[in-house]
């Protein structure tokens, strides 16, 4: 009913609506932002994975900190999961959080940033200190309009930090009685992202940038004049057990997987670092982290390995799949084995085939299920990922396909093809506790449950 109103409502109605909504949210709770420290997190993947990597720096050096992620809402040493289905809540229930996190004495607030909620000025009011781009690529296309469209949404958060002014906090949030917190607006930038220089041009008092190319010596001259702050790890090592790498001769381990929690890791130390926290305690807190809920989480270790992840674009999938590819081969016969569906709704159909030509590439077995099908044919959904995966030409070697629509049944099919070193990875879900059918309804689950239970019974069975 809603989407037929929509259809005879001019679009700037709806935009001032929720400014309006964005506006009596942030007076009904009496601005709580301003008695915060509030750092956003926005870019196309990695969110969740720095705002839980930040918050455990904040806190190990001695900060009382409230972080809001797909993941969970946390406030000090309280957390629930995050059971909306919506990354960034919406403007009431997110200035509840804040003033949730004023009144239970946090000094800091850490939260996800989305394009659809800047949009929707779920920003808004919001009084932004640090602001941090994991990187950027296409999503939400026909939501937006345009890739460019997408990135200027996202280019909001780092233009709000311009308008705030000096905070106060309280004597819950700081060791001292009440004290402003100077301007110290801070933009923290993924300088191998190809869209940094856009970012970095908008105005801010520190500028932090992190980057792990090789080519970063030869261009550090070149990004001085726009970076303050340069953070470039050294000794990077990537294996099945974690990541390693060196930031001015401190070593850091962590149990994290794949290159791109190099990139997520130096973004949450250089928030700490903004903050005037040590290399020590930010190597302290990361070591201490022994993984993200649904992010490359490890469900089974033996006698073959399954991993959960929330990878849902193709910069995503193909960095998932590239990193177990590069650690995951101990015999010529090991195989890949990837349970891949796709998100419906009409949500991004461009990147459908795309996906399935990249499982093509990377997965000797591929099984394609449902995701979260909401009104679209979920069958559709299937064949066009299908489409991809049939016309790839760099298909892997002995690469084969099922269509298997039930996913309890697909992540069953995945583990019976699985042997000995053999890596089966499950995308898409992570660790969302529902599943989003037809007519709204939302069906209760959760990757990482179904893979022991399936796992158990045929262990149980042979």
């Amino acid at each position: 009913m809603l989407n037929k109103a929509k259809s005879f409502i001019p679009n700037f109605l709806f935009n001032w609506y929720h400014f309006f909504l964005a506006l009596l949210g942030a007076v009904l709770y009496r601005f709580p932002s301003k008695r915060l420290i509030v750092i956003g997190v926005t870019g196309t993947n990695g969110k969740s994975t720095v705002v839980h990597l930040t918050d455990k720096i904040l806190e190990e050096a001695g900060h009382r900190v409230a972080a809001l992620s797909s993941i969970r809402f946390k406030i000090g040493n309280k957390e629930r999961q995050n059971i909306l289905k919506m990354t960034m809540p919406g403007r009431f229930r997110i200035q509840k959080f804040l003033r949730e996190a004023v009144n239970n004495g946090c000094k800091y607030a850490v939260i996800e940033v989305t394009s659809e909620g800047i949009k929707q000025h779920r920003h808004r009011f919001i009084d932004f200190d640090v602001a941090v781009l994991t990187n950027l690529t296409p999503e939400h296309i026909e939501s937006h309009g345009s890739f460019e469209k997408y990135r200027e949404a996202k280019a909001k958060l780092f233009q709000s930090l311009a308008n705030s002014k000096h905070k106060i906090l309280n004597p819950k949030q700081i060791s001292n009685s009440k004290c402003k917190i100077p301007n110290r607006k801070v933009l923290i930038i993924n300088l191998d992202d190809e869209s940094a220089d856009y970012f970095l041009k908008f105005p801010a008092k520190e500028k932090y940038g992190y980057k792990i190319s090789s080519k970063f010596k030869a261009q550090s001259s070149n990004l001085q004049p726009k970076v303050q702050n340069l953070l470039y790890p050294e000794n990077c090592q990537i294996n099945q057990n974690g990541i390693s790498f060196t930031i001015n001769s401190t070593q850091f381990n962590l149990n994290l997987l794949g290159e791109f929690n190099i990139y997520n890791s130096l973004a949450a130390i250089c928030v700490g670092l903004s903050q005037g926290i040590s290399l020590e305690i930010c190597k302290k807190a990361l070591e201490k982290v022994k993984g993200i809920p649904g992010r490359m989480e490890e469900v089974i270790k033996e006698p073959f390995r399954v991993i959960v992840d929330y990878a849902h674009t193709p910069d995503a999938l193909q960095k998932v799949y590239k990193a177990i590819r590069n650690f995951k081969v101990q015999t010529q016969s090991s195989k890949l084995i990837c349970v891949l569906g796709a998100c419906g709704g009409g949500r991004d159909k461009w990147k459908r085939p795309k996906m399935g030509e990249i499982a093509a590439e990377y997965c000797n077995r591929v099984i394609l299920t449902n995701e979260d099908p909401y009104d679209e044919n979920p069958e559709k959904i299937l064949d066009e990922i299908f489409s991809g995966f049939s016309s790839s030409k760099r298909k892997t070697q002995n690469s084969k396909l099922y269509k298997i629509l039930d996913r309890g049944e697909a992540i069953k099919k995945a583990l019976t093809l699985a042997e000995s070193d053999d890596v089966v990875i499950i995308t898409g879900k992570g660790c969302e506790p529902w599943m989003c059918v037809a007519k709204g309804e939302k069906i209760p689950w959760d990757d990482r449950k179904v893979v022991k239970e399936k796992f158990y019974e045929l262990k149980t069975k042979y």
